[in-house]
């Protein structure tokens, strides 16, 4: 326990209330799916988040409200965006979804660089809050740092994560076009969005000029035509609200509240306790493993402590370097399993810092309906079956169209009813490229700070480099010629200069690898140094891709899952 907590007074009810057969820290959307997969074979499953309960439909309070009904229109107050400059940067933060975020003043940490790192502390973690998109990693995401250097290499290929991406997108849902490509591999879709007009003559007049160039429709988690499997888990179709962030009473899109934690609950297999930060694991040096977690109650602080023979770590990126760090014994002083010295290491994310907009001529008596989930998408052209650049790797491009409403001067009727109609057709382009990992980005306990638990604060040292700042100048060059290819004029580049971690795709500090000594996790995310130990969300991830990570997370925690229960039959772990 914390030095400096001596007024704690420990639960002491009987490790044998105490004892389940697994426990899963952290509820977002790979704590879900462990939930769901152990649950499911059969394993008692302690499910523990540091947040609030959060139930589907049940603690949505704002999802039907109207933008009057909110005292400030959806704007946040001055004095709130003031006193918390990282959550405010975050485009879903509002009076509609405050509720969900955690605010700067509530939780510090030490930006040794700045780094934005945004969370959200309840049931459900940001799988309330995630932007949804999700695209299967190639061969090449997977393959590219072996090939290229710069790296260790990935443990496992793409043909042995595939079934797994089959076996989590069926149960998601996922709404995406069957495109054949081989930097974007095709999963199991439920009909797609479509493209608007505009979008599909700038599809088509990119694609004509460049050979290597696809632009397809954007493959997001959201219900287009729920399958048999949905409908049983009480979801339903999206309605195109585009108030996801608010919580989905309908449960169009995913979620672990709408979707992986009830399943588990179903199964009669899982205890969920909110409001259980969690101080550290504990390991046993005398059987070489973890036995279970030290717990702070958030509200009392009160101690109690957990058992089970296998643990999951889901406490998204940052949390779980946090808790790995801070789980110190004699065997392992610098942190659980952290014989090489890495953990912490090695943190990466994905570089948003350019866009692109533009106008466009496109046709006057045509519009669009809805507030679509997602948008176009070209998949990495940059590096990709060799080094062609004298950068590494590449990026995603993200781009939509949409009408602005028409301009008019004056005032009265005649100026309300010409801003009614629909104005000119503009366009707006953004990157998500590709960071490489470096052991200098890196998060470590400070020995000086602490949280109201007695935690160390995290300390945040990551940064660009010469290598981002290329692939950033590239975008903005290759982005702008695009679009003038395309037809579009008044092409204007913007750096918006963001610091790390707005991206929210942080990843890394406890990564994989088939050495121990360059590597935390195994093959199946087992931790080199302490079997029964299994880390899963993005803390896990070799490099990031250019591919939105949240589906990778998914189907390697169901992956993870299933070896675990096979190895605990076998008395392997």
């Amino acid at each position: 326990m914390p030095q400096d907590t001596s007024n704690i007074h420990l639960n002491t009810t009987g490790k044998q209330n105490n004892t389940y057969d697994a426990i899963v820290i952290g509820s977002g959307i790979s704590g879900g799916w462990a939930a769901k997969e152990l649950t499911e074979k059969g394993l008692k499953t302690l499910l523990l988040e540091r947040g609030r309960e959060v139930v589907h439909i049940k603690d949505y309070p704002t999802a039907t409200l109207n933008p009057w009904d909110f005292p400030h229109r959806g704007r946040m107050p001055l004095k709130v965006t003031t006193e918390n400059p990282v959550v405010a940067r975050c485009y879903a933060f509002g009076e509609a979804s405050q509720h969900f975020f955690v605010k700067d003043t509530e939780h510090p940490y030490v930006q040794e660089k700045p780094f934005d790192w945004i969370r959200g502390y309840q049931v459900g973690g940001k799988s309330l809050l995630w932007a949804r998109q999700t695209q299967r990693w190639s061969k090449f995401d997977f393959e590219g740092p072996e090939r290229d250097g710069f790296a260790v290499p990935w443990p496992f290929t793409y043909n042995e994560i595939a079934p797994w991406y089959s076996h989590v997108e069926k149960f998601a849902g996922i709404s995406g076009n069957k495109d054949g490509l081989e930097t974007l591999p095709d999963g199991e879709f439920l009909p797609p969005w479509d493209l608007n007009c505009a979008e599909k003559t700038i599809q088509q007049r990119i694609m004509q000029q460049y050979k290597n160039r696809y632009v397809v429709q954007g493959r997001c988690a959201h219900l287009t035509k729920p399958n048999p499997i949905h409908i049983e888990q009480g979801r339903t179709q999206c309605q195109a609200r585009s108030l996801c962030e608010r919580g989905c009473p309908f449960g169009g899109y995913f979620s672990s509240n709408a979707s992986t934690i009830p399943w588990a609950q179903k199964t009669g297999n899982l205890t969920l306790i909110p409001e259980s930060v969690v101080h550290s694991i504990i390991y046993d040096e005398k059987l070489q493993k973890a036995t279970g977690v030290r717990v702070l109650h958030a509200d009392t602080k009160q101690a109690t402590e957990y058992y089970a023979a296998i643990i999951f770590v889901n406490a998204s990126t940052i949390n779980t370097n946090l808790i790995l760090l801070n789980s110190i014994s004699n065997r392992f002083p610098n942190g659980l399993a952290n014989d090489s010295g890495l953990l912490g290491k090695f943190i990466t994310f994905h570089n948003y810092r350019g866009h692109v907009t533009a106008a466009f001529d496109g046709p006057q008596d045509k519009y669009y309906y809805g507030r679509r989930p997602t948008q176009a998408m070209m998949p990495n052209f940059r590096n990709v079956y060799k080094q062609e650049t004298d950068f590494l790797r590449g990026y995603m491009v993200h781009y939509s169209a949409g009408r602005s409403r028409a301009s008019a001067e004056g005032i009265g009727a005649a100026y309300k009813d010409a801003i009614t109609e629909a104005g000119n057709w503009y366009v707006s382009m953004m990157m998500q490229g590709e960071t490489i990992p470096k052991e200098t980005n890196h998060v470590r306990l400070s020995t000086t700070e602490k949280d109201e638990w007695g935690i160390p604060q995290l300390i945040t040292s990551v940064d660009y480099d010469e290598n981002d700042e290329k692939l950033l100048q590239d975008f903005l060059t290759q982005g702008s010629e695009m679009l003038a290819a395309a037809g579009c004029t008044n092409i204007q580049t913007h750096d918006s200069k963001q610091a790390p971690g707005l991206d929210i795709h942080e990843m890394g500090g406890v990564r994989m690898g088939k050495d121990p000594k360059t590597a935390l996790l195994n093959k199946w995310n087992q931790m080199h140094h302490c079997k029964n130990v299994f880390v899963t969300d993005g803390a896990c991830m070799v490099s990031t891709s250019t591919q939105n990570p949240s589906l990778t997370y998914m189907a390697i925690t169901a992956r993870a899952a299933n070896y675990a229960v096979e190895q605990l039959k076998k008395n392997n772990i």
